[in-house]
Order: C-alpha cells, then sequence, then structure tokens
C-alpha cells in the first residue's frame, strides 16, 4: 500500500484523555493494512509548521508496529551524532541535552521556555507569538522544542495509556533551579 499524508491540527486544549483521544480518533479512521511490508498501511501525519518552513509530522506505524504508536519527526533534521545513522526524530535525550544547553547559556530566558514547556504540558496550547518572543545562541530553535515536545508529550499519553503518559517526557526537561 502506497504511504498517505494528511495535514492535520490538533489542539492541545483539554484534559490529556481529551488531547490524546482526538489523535486516535484520527487514527482509528486509517485503513487497515492486509499484511506487512509492502501490505501494511502507512501514514504521515503533517501537525506542526515550524518558523523555517519545515513540518512537524507523525509516522505510522512507528518502528515497533505496536497499536497507536508513532514516531514523532521533523524534516530536514538529523537527531544522529556525527558519524551515526541519520535519524529525523528525537529522542528524549536529544531534546534533554537541547535544553540543558539552553538552560547553561542563557538561565533567565531558560526560565520562560520552562514556562512556556509547563503551559504545554498541562494542555495549554500555545501560539507562535508566545514561542517566537524567546531566542537562544544555542541549540535548536524555540519554535522547534516546543512544537516537538508538544508531540513527544502526547505519543507518551498514548503509549502509556495507563501510567505515567507524559510525566516521563517531562522528567527529560531540566529544572529552573
Amino acid at each position: 500500500m502506497k504511504k498517505t499524508e494528511i495535514t492535520q491540527s490538533f489542539s492541545n486544549e483539554g484534559t490529556r484523555n481529551e488531547v490524546r483521544m482526538r489523535l486516535v480518533e484520527v487514527f482509528a479512521k486509517e485503513t487497515p493494512g492486509t499484511g506487512s511490508g509492502d501490505l501494511a498501511s502507512r501514514y504521515i501525519y503533517y501537525v506542526e509548521t515550524l518558523s523555517n518552513g519545515d513540518r512537524v509530522y507523525l509516522q505510522r506505524p512507528a518502528n515497533l508496529h505496536n497499536g497507536f504508536d508513532f514516531l514523532v519527526c521533523v524534516e530536514n533534521t538529523n537527531y544522529a551524532e556525527q558519524g551515526k545513522r541519520r535519524r529525523n526524530y528525537p529522542k528524549h535525550e536529544d531534546i534533554g541535552a537541547d535544553l540543558q544547553l539552553k538552560k547553561d547559556s542563557d538561565p533567565e530566558m531558560y526560565k520562560k521556555l520552562y514556562s512556556l514547556l509547563r503551559k504545554v504540558f498541562e494542555c495549554y496550547d500555545v501560539d507562535d507569538k508566545e514561542i517566537n518572543a524567546l531566542t537562544f545562541t544555542v541549540g535548536l530553535p524555540v519554535d522547534h522544542i516546543v512544537k516537538a515536545i508538544k508531540w513527544l508529550f502526547i505519543e507518551q499519553d498514548i503509549r502509556y495509556w495507563n501510567y505515567s503518559g507524559r510525566n516521563m517526557t517531562w522528567g527529560i526537561i531540566p529544572d529552573v533551579n
């Protein structure tokens, strides 16, 4: 089966369950595959656009092919260390290391970023104006971090449905103290 590409907007407002269920309801409309390999159904959901024009997208199925699992990917990005296999999806440690770099470089600006990330964690929408008010001279652009981590939170809420969900991802964010 060919890969289906969909552009979809999702609000982050509401409870954790409301947010994750909006996504699950979209995934539930997918056409099932008829086997593995070329017979599997594959989907790309473009969910965010960064200020540089690159998009954050969800790729289904993910590597493990489990249920509603998906990868959070960013176009034209390579998170892999130099000499390692190219990877366009961030791992938690990639985001955590970038945030630590930001904190170390500008602790006062990082406090503002931390507050913004807290809003996303608590299931509030943040707008581009709030995001673009924060700039760092190190690491990934702020919109890249904020928009990618939103989807890592949601992915964890789905993957760890009956457990801590997004709390696991919140644990990678360096505290402001």
